[in-house]
């Protein structure tokens, strides 16, 4: 088997994001090859339910990110509520509670601008629907740094003002439905 060509995959997803992860993340095969991240934007002070929620309905493990664990394939982690989730060099995971970023803590573009660092090319990040600008600079990082940059389409997207954000800063994004992001991923990690 020949090394896969996306070594990590970020995911950022704001308001429509719990129902557009469930159109992706169940399609994911146990043995997926690479680590997935993922920031929703989350009410502070409150008990993060997607771990729970998504465990019963995925064939990886779906766990909170924990700081200092390195990154495993199989594996999607989910920011925990009011951390920032950030990747370090030796693609561990770093937990931050420093100040919001686009009023978000979690925010998106610090683990697209952390993961662009750790993974360059061999990163695929992926903007879905939402309702601010978050994840936009951290595109335009994860381009820059040649990796890969996916946008759900703004016209499926449940509020489109993320994905279209994203695309206006990164324009050479590839725009997909849900259904085509989850056939991608795949493609993606087994190339």
């Amino acid at each position: 088997m020949t090394a896969p060509s996306a070594r990590a995959i970020a995911i950022g997803a704001s308001a429509g994001g719990v129902q557009a992860l469930a159109r992706i993340l169940p399609e994911l095969p146990e043995d997926f090859p690479v680590p997935v991240l993922v920031v929703v934007h989350v009410p502070p002070n409150r008990e993060n339910a997607l771990v729970p929620l998504y465990q019963s309905r995925c064939r990886v493990t779906v766990k909170e990110a924990e700081d200092k664990e390195p990154l495993e394939g199989g594996t999607v982690y989910f920011a925990p509520s009011d951390y920032h989730l950030l990747v370090e060099a030796d693609r561990t995971v770093a937990l931050s509670s420093e100040e919001a970023v686009n009023h978000s803590r979690p925010a998106i573009d610090v683990l697209f601008e952390t993961a662009a660092d750790a993974y360059g090319p061999d990163l695929t990040a992926v903007v879905l629907t939402g309702a601010n600008h978050d994840g936009a600079a951290g595109l335009a990082a994860v381009c820059a740094a040649g990796g890969e940059a996916i946008v759900q389409d703004p016209k499926e997207a449940e509020v489109a003002t993320m994905p279209a954000t994203a695309l206006a800063a990164c324009p050479t994004a590839r725009v997909e439905t849900l259904a085509r992001i989850a056939t991608r991923l795949l493609r993606l990690a087994h190339r």
